[in-house]
């Protein structure tokens, strides 16, 4: 891996805390752990011009803004850098069925077959990977990052959505 390549990532990342909607300790679990799965390995390459050309690593603080998703970046010592603000309108409806799928898994779990639980598990994953897929295409002019990445900025952006 190249020396830009090992910069070109998140290295702190929080959610405002004013933008979170509902709170409970599953949703706060759940935060965690995409947090944490997503600081071990990801990749975050914006493609503005940064003061300094700056390479990263980055810290970021995702919030709303309007109705719309805005990233706030920081250099790793908390200088800012510049926000990207992301449209939430494409991702509205995904997310909507995400939860819908969501609620139906974490019923099953409690008294279906595992053959169910796994179908209802096996649709949760395609709708958490096509959100993801429209995240990265939504900011893919703004900033370049990988599946996983999208994957786990997307469990944080449903997190800030859950009602």
């Amino acid at each position: 891996m190249t020396e830009e390549k090992c910069t070109q990532r998140i290295s702190f990342i929080e959610l405002d805390d004013k933008t979170i909607i509902s709170r409970n300790e599953d949703i706060e679990n759940e935060r965690r752990v995409a947090i944490f799965d997503l600081l071990e390995n990801n990749y975050f390459a914006p493609k503005s011009s940064i003061s300094g050309d700056y390479l990263g690593p980055y810290n970021i603080l995702i919030r709303m803004e309007d109705n719309r998703l805005a990233i706030d970046l920081y250099t790793e010592t908390n200088n800012m850098l510049s926000t990207v603000v992301v449209p939430l309108s494409p991702l509205r409806a995904i997310i909507k069925e995400y939860f819908l799928i969501c609620d139906n898994y974490y019923t099953a779990i409690k008294k279906a077959s595992t053959r169910r639980i796994e179908a209802i598990d096996l649709g949760r994953r395609s709708l958490h990977d096509e959100g993801a897929e429209i995240l990265r295409s939504r900011i893919m002019d703004k900033i370049d990052i990988d599946f996983n990445t999208a994957r786990r900025l997307f469990t944080l952006i449903c997190i800030m959505q859950i009602r």
